[in-house]
């Protein structure tokens, strides 16, 4: 029995606690530092499936393939990440539609802060986390060239801090949508590079990410301005109350600081769609460069096999100051033969 409880404090989340609602009683759970050994727990779990879909699917890929080193390295980042976009769009997707976030929206910011969890909510959280988390030292298993790690970092600080940031925080619901849409977008993304290392022509899911890309950007624009906008300064419990979870909704009575926090994330979704942007043109120019100096080949290569045509010359009159004979006789002046 020891070691049972030892073993649930490793692989279940801790801290539930019975919440009393209309139908009776309902399980629910908040967040502590016994968090923390969970995660360490899937820290492990997420690296043996990360090496079980390198060892078993992308590497039989990659064999077959033939890719350069920097193609092998985005590919192998690809595949792992399509893995776990999809994984984790499919779950993050249930766990909305189940909660109800989806179909009431006001749910977002109603009743903030959200200290009790369902287990499912929670335990999607600390697997985010310990995902994550683990992409650390993978940098290192897979022998990332250093080039790349600077990006790879900053990728995982972000997820890190918005992660923790909305389970810390106690907007839980927020992150939660606002993951759903990152991940759709991030996996339609990796899954146009995995297209476009098999065939360098089919640049077609490129094109749909670009619309999805835009698409979710406007959606969570909306999402930060209807609940920041709209929502937490109807929260009836305005006074700050760390003990309570509730940590920032009284500054967003202020209308100043409430003015602050749009600009500033409308500055830096100005700032992503202005990357977005800059990669498009980019990628265009690319492409209309690549096509012209294809076409400019194909014309020099059908120059040279034309065989040259050789003049003719007819009969008749003249042509290029030269007298022409008519009916085939000759327009010279016959010799008489001596007798």
């Amino acid at each position: 029995q020891v070691t049972a409880k030892t073993a649930f404090l490793f692989i279940l989340p801790q801290y539930n606690v019975s919440v009393p609602t209309a139908d009776g009683e309902l399980v629910q759970y908040h967040y502590g530092l016994k968090d923390l050994v969970t995660i360490l727990f899937y820290i492990f779990i997420a690296i043996i499936l990360h090496a079980v879909v390198q060892e078993y699917a992308l590497d039989k890929i990659n064999r077959r393939l033939h890719l350069s080193k920097v193609k092998h390295s985005k590919f192998n980042e690809s595949g792992q990440l399509v893995a776990f976009h999809l994984t984790s769009l499919i779950w993050c997707l249930y766990v909305v539609v189940t909660e109800g976030y989806i179909a009431n929206p006001q749910s977002l910011w109603e009743n903030y802060p959200h200290v009790y969890l369902p287990f499912q909510v929670k335990f999607f959280y600390l697997c985010q986390l310990a995902y994550w988390l683990h992409a650390l030292p993978e940098l290192y298993f897979q022998k990332v060239r250093k080039e790349e790690i600077p990006r790879q970092l900053r990728c995982i600080a972000l997820y890190l801090v918005h992660i923790a940031g909305a389970y810390l925080l106690n907007l839980t619901r927020l992150g939660l949508i606002l993951l759903l849409l990152q991940y759709l977008a991030e996996f339609f993304f990796h899954m146009a590079r995995l297209v476009y290392f098999t065939d360098e022509n089919n640049e077609k899911l490129f094109n749909v990410w670009a619309v999805v890309f835009v698409v979710t950007r406007l959606f969570t624009l909306t999402l930060y301005i209807l609940v920041i906008g709209f929502g937490l300064p109807r929260v009836e419990n305005q006074t700050l109350d760390p003990e309570r979870g509730n940590f920032f909704s009284f500054l967003f009575n202020n209308i100043l600081f409430r003015m602050s926090v749009l600009l500033l994330v409308c500055l830096f979704q100005a700032s992503v769609m202005w990357r977005f942007i800059h990669f498009q043109l980019r990628r265009w120019r690319e492409y209309w460069q690549e096509q012209s100096s294809r076409k400019r080949a194909a014309a020099a290569a059908a120059g040279t096999k034309q065989p040259l045509k050789l003049l003719k010359r007819d009969s008749g009159y003249h042509e290029n100051g030269v007298v022409k004979a008519e009916n085939g006789t000759s327009p010279r002046t016959k010799k008489l033969k001596s007798p």
